[in-house]
């Protein structure tokens, strides 16, 4: 297996591509101007955010389980130190486009979007879960990448960092938008997906794989759905107003109220036989979750 190319900031990226610094901290590429050729199973990684855009391809990138082509017009956004191979493959057309925006962490700290980046949750999407654009929306979004290249082009003073962020966070909450979009048009296959969690759930419970293996996760529940933990999470909040974890946290305590008026189990009893390692984690998520404790929620029934 090759050895990781490690990019640590931006003039290393620029490099890589042949494009000139004009900021040390944000850079924009013009893939279509750039020698995209990489040696197959190129394996890469970066200290700082990533969002590319293309509608053609001279890579496969493989980003996670899946491989994606791009060749449809498709957005993916990355954070910094996911390992990315790259898969040669030649694929040219006339109309092409591709742009990359690349930027460090310390570009926002101190900025109230550095605080906000957490929410982003697409950074952390598989590129199977890529953004697929309509030409409206790709022009909007190249438009945001068209003022961040002319700011880049500015002199640095005191207002660059201000310019460059908010306009950053402009295309990051339009990618929101057409990510929530996407959810809707995809709703037949999301509702399957649905569909799919809830029977995991109620086997989970129903089966010997509460005692095996402690409480279900999300990231078990995203394995078996093919998705990633993050948009498996989004999908479900868009669904059912539940994310991953509310999913989990619904049918957990239904089988605890079960458990409780059908035996005569001590509470300790009922959250070791639930996967909890201390009764008392129990009782407060419990409480938490319907407002009494497991043993008032007995006496009440």
């Amino acid at each position: 297996m090759k050895p990781i190319i490690q990019l640590k900031n931006i003039s290393e990226i620029n490099n890589f591509v042949k494009c000139k610094t004009n900021h040390p901290l944000i850079s924009v590429v013009d893939f279509s101007k750039t020698d995209e050729y990489i040696e197959d199973g190129t394996r890469m990684s970066a200290d700082f955010y990533s969002i590319m855009f293309k509608n053609y391809c001279a890579n496969k990138l493989r980003y996670g389980r899946q491989s994606l082509d791009f060749q449809d017009g498709s957005l993916i956004c990355i954070a910094p130190k996911q390992v990315l191979i790259m898969d040669n493959e030649i694929e040219k057309r006339d109309d092409m486009m591709g742009w990359g925006l690349f930027f460090h962490p310390d570009l926002l700290r101190g900025t109230s979007l550095g605080s906000k980046m957490n929410d982003y949750t697409f950074f952390n999407y598989e590129t199977s879960e890529a953004l697929h654009l309509s030409d409206k929306e790709k022009q909007i979004l190249y438009e945001c990448i068209q003022k961040i290249e002319t700011e880049l082009h500015e002199n640095i003073d005191n207002h660059s960092q201000a310019i460059l962020v908010s306009n950053i966070e402009l295309l990051l909450n339009y990618c929101s938008r057409y990510y929530s979009r996407q959810f809707i048009t995809r709703k037949n296959t999301n509702s399957n997906t649905v569909s799919q969690v809830q029977t995991l759930l109620k086997n989970y419970f129903k089966t010997e794989l509460l005692k095996e293996k402690g409480l279900p996760t999300v990231k078990y529940l995203a394995d078996n759905v093919h998705l990633s933990a993050n948009y498996l999470s989004d999908l479900l909040k868009k669904e059912t107003g539940m994310n991953a974890q509310d999913q989990i946290h619904y049918y957990l305590i239904e089988e605890a109220k079960n458990i409780l008026l059908n035996t005569h189990n001590s509470i300790s009893e009922i959250a070791y036989s639930l996967g909890f390692e201390y009764p008392q984690y129990f009782s407060k998520l419990f409480k938490q979750k319907t407002g009494h404790t497991p043993l008032e929620y007995r006496n009440l029934n």
